[in-house]
């Protein structure tokens, strides 16, 4: 279908459940995936598709999981497209391009930079490190979180 009809059918079943998670304070996030390298054909796979389904949906309770690894590869320009949309976001994943490994010096993405211009926003959510270590996976995760604290 096309993505014009996807994020109808989006809208219209989040709209079903959306009074749901607000009268139980829990937040629905629609994750943003690539279509071009993990997973092909996926819909979801641009911010501009997720804001527009959350600005439709139009509820606290419905954000979008802002998959950094994943827009890194679909899109780029992370800073200020996380900046213009912002207000959609209520979670954040990490993950090094290529490969989805370490957040380290042979990553493409200054996730210090990144996690500044979030922190920089007031951004209260949860900020996730989801990537497939290389070596000692403790000594990884502490590096992906001194990287990005802030």
């Amino acid at each position: 279908m096309s993505d014009e009809e996807g994020a109808a059918n989006t809208i219209a079943g989040l709209n079903r459940v959306k009074r749901i998670a607000e009268d139980n304070g829990v937040t629905i996030c629609v994750e943003l995936l690539n279509s071009k390298v993990d997973h092909p054909d996926y819909m979801a796979d641009h911010t501009a598709w997720g804001a527009k389904v959350a600005r439709e949906v139009n509820s606290p309770h419905v954000k979008l999981l802002y998959d950094i690894y994943h827009m890194q590869i679909m899109e780029g320009d992370l800073i200020d497209t996380i900046r213009q949309n912002i207000q959609w976001i209520g979670h954040f994943h990490t993950g090094g391009v290529p490969g989805r490994h370490n957040l380290d010096a042979t990553q493409e993405v200054n996730w210090r930079a990144v996690a500044r211009s979030i922190a920089d926003l007031g951004f209260r959510g949860y900020f996730a490190h989801e990537f497939m270590p290389q070596g000692d996976p403790l000594k990884a995760l502490e590096q992906a979180v001194r990287t990005c604290t802030v």
